[in-house]
């Protein structure tokens, strides 16, 4: 897919290219220095999508398995990066630089040179090979000895995560590996961030960047944690970082390299040019956005949801996912939190539970089945369904950080309708980022803005209702590509076309403030239903119930 911009051909001004690396896909976009100008954009779909039930070659998978391949990842540079480029009719030897985010935590396991196990053929069917995508949440188990063994012996770096680190990130995954196939495990040389491994292909030159080994790999005062806690976790981890983890860090917006001769003739950019640092998908977009003042947080709304915030107020948050010195802006601190599912709930409720006469409706009106169910629920008053709803379909990252919890509708009758249902899995997700926003409030670190960024933007009944819920004035980003975006201005800092990245965000960034505005009326009405879903919340999400872990494990059982 190839969107154009304006930018005659011939135009002699410096651009950048900004690559996001997402779920499903990966989007080029072409930039202009000087104000941040999207000249085009172009995406390339991974072949491969998400191996959540079955490697390539018919290998099945357990329950909450998430794979990739990592040749998609090139497929993206050799695709969408020369389609972006001529695209936007700009000559080659105007790019400067090129800057790339991932999602996270994404994370393999390579040989000393960055070749992947999974390519190497006795590997080609061991699924601990393969690329663990930041949602693939199997290692749940390591995860909670993980946080039991740092609460017991009181590590210093837990805080600094609210308590809790999450199955999705480095150690717990690369611990499963060790614990269910030693094999890859030893032969692995090194476990890197896949944001880390796309600037090694493009540069040739591997360097671990700060966004990731701050969040995903409790790196904290420069230290990761000790060899004795990882011995005291498991036999044979002990080693773990020195051996396998820890590589020079690169700060964000700092050049890893130069253009490789091979991915200059993948990408069609010109060889030498500036290669960035790797960064992380929700953190680029924060000053895409202009976020560069305390307090401002930007909810990246996709496939799930990321919360990124700067602040000159350094908290002890309860289930944030980090606050990193740098980690976003440098000089202040930054805090991460984020929801599993949010997007990904909406599409599961359209996929499983719209009917045929609901389907054909919309056709008839030329409208998808979430514009139509969108329109229908947008009719009711707050509360008219009934219903309450938690977001956990694919678990809680924040505040709960606890993958093996599940979505619940509570409210249900004969009827009930599937705008209904609809609209109460909307308010959810609202509910849980008001949750994440309270937990902030409540340590002493204040929200003051919310600004959206991401494809859910464009459902304005989703919008109002997120300003309703969290009380707060919504802002929306000004680019469809809010992750490349930030990417390729973090490019242009690492080019030297900007000295930093708040000058950047000055230049390139763009937002319309204020958007949305919360209606007090509706607002005191979603104070009673968010009373109601912290109830639920805390209800099955803090122990009182733990019947959703019981029905985790009988899935397991029987699908043993």
């Amino acid at each position: 897919m190839v969107n154009a911009g304006d930018e005659p051909t011939g135009n002699p001004e410096p651009c950048v290219v900004g690559v996001d690396f997402g779920t499903l896909s990966g989007r080029a976009v072409v930039v202009r220095v000087r104000d941040g100008e999207e000249l085009a954009s172009a995406e390339h779909v991974y072949p491969h999508a998400v191996l959540d039930r079955e490697l390539p070659d018919g290998t099945r998978l357990p329950p909450d398995w998430a794979l990739q391949v990592p040749s998609d990842y090139v497929d993206v540079l050799r695709h969408a990066v020369p389609a972006a480029l001529a695209a936007a009719g700009v000559r080659p030897e105007q790019v400067i630089g090129i800057g790339t985010d991932f999602t996270a935590c994404t994370v393999l396991p390579v040989l000393a040179d960055g070749t992947p196990l999974c390519e190497l053929p006795e590997y080609s069917a061991r699924p601990h090979a393969y690329v663990k995508l930041w949602r693939h949440h199997a290692a749940q188990g390591q995860a909670d000895r993980i946080n039991a063994l740092a609460a017991e012996t009181k590590e210093p770096w837990l805080q600094r995560y609210g308590g809790k680190i999450s199955s999705e990130w480095e150690f717990a995954k690369a611990l499963q590996v060790l614990e269910e196939d030693s094999e890859i495990y030893h032969r692995m040389e090194r476990w890197v961030e896949a944001a880390d491994w796309i600037v090694w292909r493009l540069c040739g030159t591997y360097v671990r960047n700060a966004c990731t080994a701050g969040y995903k790999g409790q790196y904290q005062d420069g230290a990761y944690p000790s060899r004795a806690y990882l011995e005291a976790l498991a036999p044979g981890f002990a080693g773990f970082v020195t051996e396998k983890l820890e590589h020079p860090i690169g700060a964000l917006g700092a050049r890893a390299g130069y253009l490789t001769a091979e991915a200059a003739a993948w990408t069609g950019l010109p060889e030498g040019i500036a290669v960035c640092v790797g960064n992380v998908d929700a953190h680029v977009t924060a000053p895409a956005a202009g976020a560069v003042e305390p307090g401002q947080m930007v909810a990246i709304m996709g496939t799930s949801t990321c919360h990124v915030m700067s602040s000159d107020q350094r908290g002890v948050v309860p289930g944030m996912c980090g606050v990193v010195d740098g980690g976003i802006l440098p000089g202040l601190w930054g805090y991460e939190a984020g929801q599993s599912g949010v997007g990904d709930i909406f599409a599961w409720f359209v996929r499983t539970g719209l009917p045929a006469e609901y389907a054909a409706k919309a056709a008839a009106a030329g409208q998808t089945a979430h514009e139509y169910l969108t329109a229908l629920a947008a009719g009711q008053k707050v509360g008219e369904h009934g219903l309450v709803a938690l977001d956990w379909h694919s678990g809680n990252r924040s505040v709960l950080v606890d993958h093996e919890l599940s979505g619940v509708v509570v409210g249900l009758t004969l009827s009930t309708r599937p705008e209904d249902v609809y609209r109460a899995l909307l308010e959810a997700t609202a509910f849980g980022t008001r949750t994440i926003i309270d937990a902030f409030e409540a340590s002493g670190v204040p929200v003051g803005e919310l600004i959206i960024a991401g494809g859910l933007t464009k459902n304005a009944l989703l919008m109002q209702i997120y300003a309703d819920v969290t009380r707060r004035p919504l802002g929306v980003i000004g680019s469809a590509q809010g992750p490349a975006l930030g990417a390729a201005m973090h490019a242009a800092v690492a080019a030297g076309a900007h000295p930093d990245i708040q000058a950047a965000a000055r230049a390139m960034g763009k937002a319309d403030r204020g958007v949305y505005q919360p209606d007090p009326e509706r607002a005191a009405a979603y104070d009673r239903l968010y009373a109601e879903y912290r109830l639920l919340h805390d209800y099955f999400g803090r122990g009182t119930n733990d019947v959703m872990h019981r029905l985790r494990a009988l899935r397991a059982e029987a699908s043993a």
